[in-house]
């Protein structure tokens, strides 16, 4: 991991206040955003994405600059990629151009720490938009509520639980025996709100189903082609299953495990995929052919954007507190609905 010149922060000798707890370390006044007075001039912001060119965090640029638009907001966005040394680098750059306030989305949660440290030192407001971090370790699933940066996003569980319900409905529909079904949730392990979505997908099937199916945990890097391929794999380990059920993180999961499965001789009236996000899942509804993406959960990564912009607008210009988390509105759309809901195709 990049070290730089950041101090990393550890649980012992760091104490964050960002709006959800008071600090009493004895460092000094000013550094701390939740003591520093509003700004009276123009608010200048600075929102690093990882993955930027992924359609979901487009939208979510998008609705981040229209926000400050409306608001008189000096806002720079920033691709990360996945790499997570470019995440403290440009969070240092961020610092040193004197921005009010910084919004980001790492590429990998175990540089919170240091992103942490380097806000804290410059004494600005730091906020994260979908996944978190924690200032004191490298794991936000091992991380006190206490030392969880405030998040704008959406509710893992409550996706999770969306579409867990509706694979379950799907199933039932489909009248598929337990016996001949085994589920794939796919995702990358080490990220805190993908275990959160997948663990309420199961959840919310086995209520809602009221069958016991196996399922078989597949750990991916969260894109299409890495999913694929782990999906491949485990196909071809499990050669005499008849029918299919996939979930995961987001639609990129779902999307290679599909693909992996359609790849592999299942035909679309076996499977059973419900994307998260659905910008990739809506290409498969485009056309005629029959596709095993049946449904997916609408994350709009615009209204994201929005509201954390608005979120540290009203913390630097009015003092008003972070909310330890705020959540976005989620709509499940399908082949017959996507286009009414508003889904933007990547």
């Amino acid at each position: 991991m990049h070290r730089s010149r950041l101090r990393i922060a550890t649980a012992a000798g760091i104490c964050v206040s960002l709006g959800l707890t008071a600090c009493s370390t004895g460092r000094e006044s000013g550094t701390d955003p939740a003591s520093a007075p509003p700004v009276t001039g123009k608010i200048s912001l600075t929102y690093l994405q990882k993955q930027g060119d992924q359609e979901y965090f487009i939208g979510e640029a998008e609705g981040a600059k229209a926000k400050a638009a409306e608001l008189g907001v000096d806002l720079k966005v920033v691709n990360l990629g996945n790499d997570a040394n470019k995440a403290v680098s440009e969070v240092q750059a961020a610092v040193a151009q004197k921005s009010n306030g910084l919004i980001v989305v790492v590429p990998d949660p175990a540089v919170g720490p240091q992103v942490v440290q380097a806000a804290k030192d410059a004494g600005v407001a730091l906020l994260t938009s979908d996944d978190q971090i924690c200032a004191t370790g490298p794991s936000p699933a091992e991380c006190a509520k206490e030392n969880l940066v405030p998040r704008i996003g959406f509710s893992g569980a409550q996706m999770g639980g969306e579409v867990g319900k509706r694979a379950a409905e799907d199933y039932v529909k489909a009248g598929w025996k337990p016996a001949d079904t085994r589920i794939i949730s796919a995702w990358k392990q080490d990220v805190t709100v993908c275990t959160d979505r997948v663990e309420a997908a199961d959840s919310a099937f086995r209520t809602t189903a009221g069958a016991k199916i196996r399922k078989i945990d597949v750990a991916t890097d969260n894109t299409p082609t890495g999913a694929q391929d782990k999906v491949a794999a485990t196909v071809t380990a499990n050669a005499g299953v008849k029918n299919w059920i996939v979930w995961g993180c987001n639609d990129e999961n779902v999307q290679g495990g599909v693909t992996a499965l359609e790849n592999a001789g299942v035909k679309a009236d076996n499977i059973i995929g419900v994307g998260l996000g659905a910008y990739l899942a809506c290409k498969n509804w485009g056309g005629d052919k029959p596709t095993g993406m049946k449904a997916a959960l609408f994350i709009n990564g615009h209204d994201v954007g929005a509201l954390a912009v608005q979120t540290m607008y009203d913390k630097l210009k009015n003092g008003k507190p972070f909310p330890a988390e705020a959540f976005a509105p989620t709509t499940m759309v399908d082949a017959t609905s996507w286009k009414s809901a508003g889904v933007t195709c990547g």
